[in-house]
């Protein structure tokens, strides 16, 4: 008859030890786990739901209400969602391309030519991009403004001075200008704020991306007697290309979801004939003061596949051949 020996029962420090090397990796990254499906996951999920329900957040939850692509089909009708729409593509256009029309060859001048300012001139450039977006709107309203604003100041001095009246007699009789009250100029003013605010923070990508080009190209572009334009042209910009569609994909997807500017420099009102209402706006308009959050909530997933579609048709047509450049 053979005996069964059990196994002698390993010590608690043992036990421990394996414990520890089994299970403390999983310890230290569950809170960033945890705080994902908080703040993260559960919100997303929570309004993928709620994009198909009634509710007004005051009443409770026991109030919501399914209602299908309901939410969906008004917002496809509704004007006022495609006017925020055209105006959030108007100032994203109006405020993205000259971005970038003046951070490349800024990057490039402070690079090449001003090499013993270029880093204060560079935390210079990038000082609004980490100011906050309501300081820097009260500044813009200032400068806005109608009967003190700094821009009417200068054009009035201008427009009485000999030498360049010529150029303000169209407008002369409108001086002061209400640039913030009158439909026309409500988003050439939140793409003036919008470009100042961000084109720095385009500086600093591009002169990291000029930075890495071996200067020994241009050494030898020189020697083959290139100029300062050729070189740019036919060194600099195609070994750009790659950060040039990484800064411009970061531009359309903060351009497209503009809220703080627009907010502040038209009092949170959308403006004269809602020429400044932006899709971020009319969301928390309808989240939060219509309290209608099951249109906000498909208002936020329409807005999503619009940023989504751009970012494809950017990667599609421009992304690729940046992307292989350096392949």
């Amino acid at each position: 008859m053979r005996r069964i020996v059990s196994s002698p029962q390993l010590p608690l420090s043992v036990r421990l030890d394996r414990f520890q090397r089994r299970f403390a990796p999983y310890l230290f990254v569950s809170p960033f786990f945890i705080l994902f499906a908080i703040f993260g996951l559960f919100p997303t999920l929570f309004s993928i739901y709620l994009s198909f329900q009634a509710w007004n957040p005051v009443q409770g939850l026991g109030t919501m209400r399914y209602v299908g692509v309901e939410n969906f089909v008004f917002l496809l009708e509704d004007p006022w969602f495609w006017q925020a729409l055209g105006n959030t593509f108007w100032i994203a256009v109006a405020s993205g391309l000259p971005q970038h029309l003046v951070a490349i060859p800024l990057a490039f001048a402070l690079v090449m030519g001003v090499r013993s300012l270029r880093h204060p001139l560079t935390a210079g450039y990038f000082l609004p991009y980490i100011t906050s977006a309501v300081a820097v709107s009260i500044v813009f309203i200032t400068i806005f403004g109608t009967q003190f604003g700094a821009l009417n100041q200068l054009i009035g001095v201008l427009a009485t001075w000999a030498p360049t009246a010529w150029l303000f007699e169209g407008i002369r009789d409108q001086l002061p200008i209400n640039w913030l009250g009158r439909a026309p100029y409500i988003k050439p003013a939140i793409s003036i704020l919008v470009f100042w605010q961000f084109f720095g923070f385009n500086v600093v990508l591009y002169s990291a991306a000029l930075m890495t080009i071996p200067r020994e190209y241009y050494e030898a572009a020189a020697v083959d007697g290139a100029n300062l334009p050729q070189r740019f042209f036919h060194i600099t910009l195609p070994l750009l290309r790659p950060m040039i569609f990484f800064a411009v994909t970061l531009t359309i997807i903060g351009n497209l979801q503009l809220f703080d500017q627009p907010f502040m420099l038209t009092g949170g009102t959308g403006g004269s004939g809602q020429a400044g209402l932006t899709v971020a706006m009319y969301l928390y308009r309808t989240g939060f003061e219509w309290l209608d959050m099951g249109t906000a909530a498909a208002m936020s997933w329409l807005l999503f596949l619009v940023i989504g579609t751009a970012t494809f048709i950017h990667f599609k047509f421009f992304g690729r051949g940046g992307l292989e450049t350096r392949e």
